[in-house]
């Protein structure tokens, strides 16, 4: 005979089983009829914009409901501006999301009053893709440039274009000028890698910093082949990119340790090229869908026929290595945190 404490335990135990399932099917039917908003930072046509416009038009059918994905752009302060939005305004659903510059997400780190955000607190669905950034100049400059001994050697200055004071395009051209004392100015105001690229060529500018492979190959390709564009400087922590060829290697000319220990509070982030965030806030259930459809999506092999059109690759960084990557920012010594500092901030 099955005693009645037993009878009511196996129901207790089967209703807390069916709670469980009916939970786990209400957050695989959020989406289901939802539009997912997607924020760049940057402005159209550049690489940002490009990988992630790429990325929406496959994302829906890999989250479980097939929501609408709607990519906007919001340009301003070098992605300051989303990644405050989406920190402090933004619903914490799963509907809004941001891609924006790792550095962008480490400015509260670096001592910006105007980043109202924890980088630790957002809920990062991952990087869409692993990439070296580097430097790069016009038609030598006027000057034959080609190297980094080049640049520090230049007998005029050389005019860096740049679109805000946290972006990697300000941040590494301003390591060069105080770390080598190269002869450089940096100024501000474009809203993307376009605004740069119209600029180099009209003569406005001489070089640009914060040039990825995949902006390199998607936006400066003709470019680059015709060596109007030169890479002299790449920045990769682990490695040098064959695609950069001779560029100089920045870890290659530390004077020391402790040098190398300042430029990984720099570019230990530069391999989350292209970070995925959500709001502090939205239920992990729904982060882990977004998670798993963000891994799914960069290996749909139309995704990849779509972006081998216009150069594009996607080597996806996961979602909890992107967490720990920004976390681990936590335990790095102020002392080294001041010393990055006092290398990137603007003038």
């Amino acid at each position: 005979m099955v005693r009645i404490g037993t009878l009511l335990s196996l129901a207790s135990a089967f209703l807390a089983s069916e709670g469980a399932i009916s939970g786990a099917r209400a957050e695989d039917d959020f989406f289901g009829g939802k539009t997912i908003t997607i924020l760049v930072g940057n402005g159209p046509g550049g690489g940002y914009d490009a990988s992630t416009r790429i990325f929406a038009r496959h994302l829906a059918k890999h989250i479980p409901g097939n929501p609408t994905i709607v990519p906007r752009n919001m340009p301003g302060a070098g992605g300051l501006n989303l990644a405050n939005t989406l920190y402090n305004v933004a619903p914490k659903d799963g509907t809004t999301l941001g891609v924006f510059a790792a550095s962008i997400a480490l400015e509260p780190i670096f001592g910006n009053s105007l980043a109202s955000y924890d980088p630790g607190q957002f809920e990062w669905i991952g990087s869409l893709e692993r990439d070296t950034p580097s430097c790069a100049v016009w038609k030598g400059a006027g000057q034959e440039i080609k190297t980094l001994d080049d640049l520090i050697h230049a007998k005029n200055t050389v005019i860096f274009g740049a679109s805000a004071s946290g972006a990697t395009t300000s941040q590494h051209a301003m390591l060069l000028k105080r770390y080598f004392n190269a002869p450089l100015k940096v100024i501000y105001g474009f809203r993307g890698v376009n605004d740069v690229k119209l600029a180099l060529q009209r003569g406005e500018v001489n070089a640009t910093c914060g040039m990825l492979e995949s902006t390199v190959r998607s936006v400066f390709m003709s470019e680059y082949k015709s060596g109007d564009l030169k890479i002299f400087v790449q920045f990769g922590p682990k490695r040098a990119v064959p695609f950069f060829g001779s560029a100089t290697r920045l870890y290659d000319r530390a004077r020391n340790e402790q040098d190398r220990l300042t430029f990984d509070v720099i570019f230990k982030q530069a391999e989350l090229s292209r970070p995925f965030a959500a709001p502090p806030g939205v239920p992990l259930d729904r982060i882990s869908i977004l998670r798993k459809a963000m891994i799914e999506t960069s290996r749909d092999p139309q995704l990849i026929a779509d972006a081998a059109k216009v150069s594009i690759e996607y080597n996806p960084v996961p979602g909890e290595e992107t967490h720990d990557i920004f976390a681990s920012y936590a335990s790095i010594p102020a002392e080294t945190i001041k010393a990055a500092r006092d290398l990137i901030e603007p003038e």
